[in-house]
This record gives structure tokens, sequence and C-alpha cells, in this order.
């Protein structure tokens, strides 16, 4: 359709400019142009060159210029000539087309319908009407999964991701952020959590063996209805920004499966703070060295068993309970007991989010 309204706008310019105007794809393909004749033709061998960056690219007598949004440009304008007047024109006629494929964009695209609603840019009560404009199935169950990478995104990320889900009346990949990009997933009756984290993991193998890529995958809940998308993606959101503080080895995460560690990152740190200092009110968690926070780490792992715990650290008995001793007489709290073995365990945790300063959303 936007090719359409590019072939409009070169049309109603080409007297004007009086030079050989038109619009290549990311292909070379050129899907629009005052000459009808060479529609669907490649006007360049490689056009990764002038896709690579933005401005202004001078390629076998010809001016090019990129345009559309900041995170990939999809399309670019070309004039025949070199010189300076050449340049001008395709800075006019860029900013033209960039306006119109903007607005086309908001008003008939899913996808970017679907961007303004999980970023929350779109008011509640014009979703189900957009939605109906664009006959969106709006009861349908859908997930957010959040796909970031640590190095800047790139087309061949996005691209990579886009080819696992090629429905595209269903489901969604959108370009979030330098290194965010979103899936929009919509799922049968009968798909559940468990299914999400195995695609989870496929789209993290794909990145890593076609792009030699790493990646970190947040999940959302799965929600009923447009509207709940923006509660997903916060989700989402959440998981990679708790799961960076309290499970640093794992690199896919559910907010469902957060547990507590979700509970204490929506707590305020004054409040986090405090109970720091009535926990430890004999003597900071600071003091504990480090054999110490690995005996009490074992401890746990080992359900509070003592004989087991001594035995996976190759420790006499009595060496372990020398330990915990100390432990209770640094701080107050016998890990020996259920209870203190509880507070001490949110103490700790409530310390490495402390430590983390995460983001919050």
């Amino acid at each position: 359709m936007s090719n359409r309204l590019f072939q409009s706008v070169i049309h109603q310019m080409r007297d004007a400019i009086n030079r050989t105007i038109g619009v290549i794809d990311e292909t070379g393909t050129i899907v629009a142009c005052s000459e009808l004749t060479i529609i669907g033709e490649h006007i360049v061998p490689d056009a990764s060159e002038i896709f690579s960056t933005f401005g202004k690219k001078i390629v076998s007598g010809k001016t090019f210029l990129t345009f559309g949004n900041n995170l990939q440009s999809d399309c670019a304008v070309f004039i025949d000539g070199d010189d300076e007047e050449a340049g001008r024109y395709a800075s006019i006629i860029a900013v033209s087309l960039s306006n119109i494929k903007q607005y086309h964009d908001e008003k008939y695209d899913r996808g970017n319908f679907i961007k303004n609603v999980i970023l929350d840019n779109i008011l509640q009560g014009d979703i189900y009407l957009k939605s109906r404009e664009l006959s969106f199935n709006n009861e349908a169950r859908r997930c957010v999964l959040l796909v970031r990478v640590p190095e800047k995104n790139d087309s061949s990320i996005f691209d990579a991701i886009a080819a696992l889900f090629p429905d595209r009346s269903k489901d969604f990949v959108i370009n979030i952020s330098k290194t965010d990009i979103v899936l929009v997933k919509e799922l049968r009756p009968q798909t559940e959590i468990k299914d999400l984290e195995k695609l989870a993991r496929s789209i993290a193998d794909t990145l890593t063996k076609e792009l030699y890529i790493s990646s970190l995958i947040g999940i959302g809940s799965i929600v009923s209805g447009i509207k709940d998308l923006a509660r997903s993606f916060k989700e989402a959101q959440i998981s990679l920004e708790v799961g960076k503080v309290f499970d640093t080895e794992k690199t896919i995460m559910k907010y469902e499966s957060l547990g507590i560690a979700r509970l204490i990152y929506q707590l305020p740190t004054t409040l986090c703070e405090m109970f720091l200092q009535e926990i430890f009110k004999r003597g900071s968690i600071d003091s504990l060295d480090h054999e110490t926070l690995f005996t009490i780490q074992k401890f746990f792992e080992n359900n509070l068993n003592v004989s087991e715990t001594s035995r996976k650290l190759f420790v006499h008995r009595n060496t372990l309970v020398y330990r915990l001793e100390k432990i209770k007489k640094l701080t107050g709290l016998d890990l020996r007991e259920f209870d203190d073995a509880i507070e001490f365990k949110v103490a700790l945790m409530v310390k490495k989010y402390l430590d983390a300063n995460p983001i919050k959303y």
C-alpha cells in the first residue's frame, strides 16, 4: 500500500524536478519511479552500502538518501545526478515520503498499532475501536516475549527472529530499542507457559547458531485481550531486570516463575534498607566473609540439613556447626531454625537487590 502512495508523490513531483526520481527497498529493487518502465528493476548491485548508515550516498552517478524509523530504514530515495541540487531534491522528497509512510503506518499498519499498545501510547478506550477498524481478533490469547541482545540491534537480528514467525497477521516482531526486540505471539487455547519457554529457547538458539549472538529473553504472562498486552510487556521487562539480579546464569526468565524476587523488586529501596537494619541489629551483613556466605548458600541448597551440607562441603559436621554458631553470634539468627533461615534468605536477596540497583518499570 505504501508503495502506491510513494508512486503518487513521485508522479506529482516528476515535472517540477525534471529528473528521474524514485524509491528503492532494502534489496535495491525500484518500488516507485518517475519512469514507470523500470519499476521492479534492481538499480544497484549491492543495496547494503546504501542502507548501512543514514545520510546521502552517491552510487553510479545517482544520489541516494534513506528514510524510515531510527532503528531500521527500509526505503531510500534516489535521483539522477551527484551534484548539490540532487542532494537538496533527495532531502525534500525523503522528508515528504517519510511523513506519508509514518501517517500510513499509524493509520493502517497492524504492527505499529501493536507497538503503540504495548508501549502504552494509545488510550484504553481507543484500543477496541482501532482493533475493530483493523479487523483484529481482540479476544485471542497472546503473550509478549522480550529479546535483549548485548550488542547493538541491527536488521540481521530482527530478520532472523521475524523469519521464525512468517504469519504476520497473528505474530508481530517489533523493534523497541537498540538492544530490544519484542515478539507478540498469538497462542492456541492449549498453549502454556512451558511451551513459550521452548519457543524462547528456539529463538535464542537461532541467534546463537546463525549470528553468533547471545541473548536474554523475558516472558510475560499470557493475556486475553489486546488491552492487556502492555501489562505482559512490562512483565517481560521486569523478568529480565529481576533475572539480572537474582538469576544471573539464566538466559530465559518467566515472570510467573520469579517468586519472592518479584516481590522484592516491587519494594521501595528505603523499605529494603530498613528491613536489613532490623534483621542485622548485632552486625552488618557486609561483615560476613566469602567462606561464610558460601557455607550459607550450600546450607540453603541442602534444605537446612547439617549432615548433607557438611558432606557436600567436604568438612566435618562439627566444623559446619561451628560456622553456624558463628553466624548466630554475629547476626542473632540461627539458620537451623526455619523462621530464622527464611528471614536470612530474604535478607540476602534484599541485599543483592540493593547492590544491583536495577531499572524499575
